[in-house]
């Protein structure tokens, strides 16, 4: 019966998934770096009503700095949701091959940047009653006012319901048009690893190479979601732990780090910053891999202390709740899950991420426009995931999920920390260029 079903979901998803109206990108020199080219592409509002209103979308190209050994494009996307992928496009991002023999090409996704970008009020969403509903009461305040931002924000903004990754995977195919390509290669990063799984399930026989770098599984689940990053948090923090009992260059060298961790929690607390903030910046330093910076803002909370501002953040109203299905029934599942949660990553008090996520989502009842499900990319060439050993936003089970949903992909895992690893070491780019350039049969490989 799963079978038929991610049969049938997958026929749906082809059937409405047109070919790009042609049209042409009217280039001229980006105002901000004028070696690089900047315009728009039309496409329709509604991908479902292609002669219906349309919206441009704003991209960039930076052309092969070696044109007579010109391969193709490759489209590049920096994730978030919500990153400029036209910005990205003109960052010396991909190595010197890369783009002496690539255009790189990316461009605004629908709702971000200069592609009408959506802006919920801050003022209403400064007014969030908190993301951990402590009874049913809170609970109700929370789902109301998740409710009120989205609606606010659905009146202010006409593009709010037609911007999950799904639509833009059919944007990416009107932009590939739009330039005279046959077909693409791809690399995106953490969310942007999405759009690229997203086009090939579409669109796999206009792919000529895929580099998902920091992988999003889009078949989990309310559960998974939560904690399968609370327990790459937990994993992370412990192997942190090991470095500084290794390492005199960690600050907390021969201390009992778990209780130089707990201490600082009370610590931010009596100056006034909160432990909510101390969380968000261990969690954001454990992000990065930048062990000797964790353990310092660890061993001298006011001193190295960053300032964080309360992370509301417009798109995932439009879509990370569109993208999954975080829908919680009532306060009772969500207090089951909290406690789940909190039990497999007590360091930290759960996932900061996972848990912001899922809370945003509190009080949508309806069906996710793009919901999730197993990959299937039969028609596109095998794909290369790249990711780190100890990823907290993206943990490694998701690349080995997609790994296994993507027959005849390819797995190269960094044996370290971080999010997003094509400049971890040289192990790890050579995979990626040596793929991209050639699309050489890869091999799985730990780096």
């Amino acid at each position: 019966m799963r079978t038929l079903l991610v049969t049938a979901l997958a026929a749906s998803l082809l059937v409405v998934a047109p070919e790009a109206e042609a049209t042409t990108i009217a280039w001229q020199p980006c105002p901000d770096q004028p070696a690089a080219d900047c315009g728009t592409v039309s496409v329709p509002l509604d991908w479902t009503d292609p002669r219906g209103p349309r919206t441009d979308l704003a991209v960039s190209r930076v052309r092969a700095t070696d044109p007579t050994r010109r391969i193709g494009v490759v489209f590049v996307d920096a994730g978030g949701p919500g990153g400029s992928g036209a910005e990205f496009a003109r960052a010396p991002y991909l190595s010197a091959e890369v783009r002496a023999r690539f255009d790189v090409v990316g461009f605004d996704q629908l709702g971000t940047n200069n592609s009408s970008a959506i802006r919920c009020s801050p003022d209403l969403m400064a007014r969030n009653p908190g993301d951990d509903p402590a009874d049913e009461a809170a609970f109700a305040a929370l789902a109301a006012h998740n409710r009120a931002v989205r609606d606010d924000c659905r009146a202010d903004h006409p593009v709010f319901d037609h911007v999950d990754t799904a639509r833009s995977a059919r944007d990416l195919d009107a932009v590939r048009r739009a330039l005279g390509e046959r077909r693409i290669s791809f690399y995106g990063i953490s969310y942007g690893t999405l759009l690229g799984q997203q086009y090939a399930e579409l669109f796999g026989p206009r792919v000529r190479s895929m580099v998902l770098d920091g992988v999003i599984d889009h078949s989990a689940d309310l559960p998974r979601l939560l904690l399968d990053r609370a327990r790459a948090v937990e994993e992370a923090f412990g192997v942190f732990v090991a470095w500084c009992e290794e390492n005199t260059t960690c600050a907390l060298h021969g201390q009992d780090v778990h209780a130089a961790w707990e201490r600082a929690l009370d610590k931010a607390d009596e100056i006034g910053w909160g432990r909510d903030g101390l969380i968000q910046g261990a969690f954001s330093e454990l992000r990065g891999g930048a062990w000797e910076s964790l353990a310092s803002l660890i061993a001298d909370v006011g001193g190295v202390r960053v300032s964080f501002e309360p992370n509301y953040d417009s798109l995932r109203y439009a879509v990370v709740c569109q993208d999954f299905a975080l829908r919680f029934a009532d306060f009772a599942e969500y207090r089951a899950l909290r406690e789940a949660e909190l039990r497999a990553a007590p360091t930290l008090r759960g996932t900061f991420l996972g848990h912001q996520e899922a809370a945003t989502c509190i009080g949508f009842t309806d069906r996710p426009t793009n919901p999730p499900h197993r990959l299937d990319v039969d028609q596109a060439p095998p794909l290369l995931l790249l990711t780190s050993r100890y990823d907290v936003a993206t943990p490694y089970r998701w690349a080995r999920t997609v790994h296994r949903q993507a027959q005849g992909s390819h797995l190269v895992t960094f044996d370290g920390p971080g999010h997003g690893v094509y400049h971890a070491n040289a192990c790890t780019r050579a995979a990626a260029d040596s793929y991209l350039l050639a699309t050489a049969p890869a091999r799985d490989v730990t780096c």
